[in-house]
C-alpha cells in the first residue's frame, strides 16, 4: 500500500503555524511572551490543532528550530567545504561553530526560547546533542584531541549558548563580525593548541 501522503490542508496548517510562530518570536520582546494561544490565533487554527501537532510548547519551538536550521543541516551532511564532510578537521571545527553562532545571531529570541524551555538537562536536548556528537567527531580528528573531543566540544560549544549569544548581541558597539572573529580566534587557539600538542 503506498504511504499516505498528509493532507493539503495539515500541511497548510503546519506551514501557517511556524510562519507564525516565527513572526511573533521575531518581534516580541522576550520569548517567555509568546504562548501556544497567541501561535494559534496569529496562524488561524484552534489551539486543539497545536498540541496534536506538537505536543506542546517545547515540540513547537523545536519543530521550527528544525525548520529553521534545515539548509544548515544539508550543508553539514553533505555540502562543499567548509562545512560538508571532506573538509579538513580544523577548518570544519571552525566552521561549524561559526555556522552555530551565526543561527542563533539570525534567530535570537527562538533559540533563547528553545534552550530555556522544558525541564532537565539542557545537555541532553536533541538539538544539542546533534551538535555536540558531530562536533566531537570532528575534533577527535585533530591531533592532540583524540580522546578529548568530549569535553572540548562541550567547552566550545558553551561560547554559542543563546544567553551568551544574546548578551553579548545585545552591547552596545558589539558587532556581528566581532563576535564571529573573537569566536573564530578562540576555536583556532584551542584547535591549533592540541595539534602542537598543548
Amino acid at each position: 500500500m503506498p504511504e499516505r501522503k498528509p493532507r493539503k490542508d495539515a500541511a497548510r496548517n503546519r506551514e501557517a503555524v511556524l510562519a507564525a510562530a516565527d513572526a511573533l518570536f521575531a518581534r516580541g520582546t522576550s520569548p517567555e511572551d509568546v504562548t501556544m494561544a497567541d501561535i494559534a490565533a496569529e496562524a488561524g487554527v484552534g489551539k486543539g490543532t497545536l498540541f496534536r501537532a506538537y505536543g506542546d510548547r517545547s515540540g513547537l519551538l523545536r519543530a521550527l528550530y528544525e525548520a529553521r536550521l534545515e539548509p544548515v543541516t544539508e550543508a553539514v551532511e553533505s555540502g562543499p567545504s567548509p562545512l560538508g564532510p571532506d573538509t579538513p578537521p580544523q577548518e570544519r571545527a571552525l566552521a561549524l561553530l561559526d555556522a552555530v553562532l551565526c543561527f542563533k545571531l539570525d534567530n535570537r529570541r527562538l533559540a533563547l526560547a528553545l534552550e530555556g524551555s522544558g525541564s532537565g538537562s539542557p545537555y541532553r536536548a536533541v538539538h544539542y546533542e546533534r551538535w555536540h556528537g558531530l562536533l566531537q567527531a570532528v575534533l577527535e580528528e585533530i591531533p592532540g584531541l583524540s580522546g578529548a573531543g568530549d569535553f572540548t566540544a562541550h567547552a566550545l560549544l558553551a561560547a554559542t549558548r543563546a544567553d551568551l549569544v544574546e548578551h553579548l548581541a545585545g552591547q552596545e558597539h558589539v558587532e556581528r563580525e566581532r563576535i564571529r572573529t573573537q569566536l573564530a580566534d578562540f576555536v583556532a587557539r584551542v584547535t591549533a593548541g592540541a595539534s602542537n600538542g598543548g
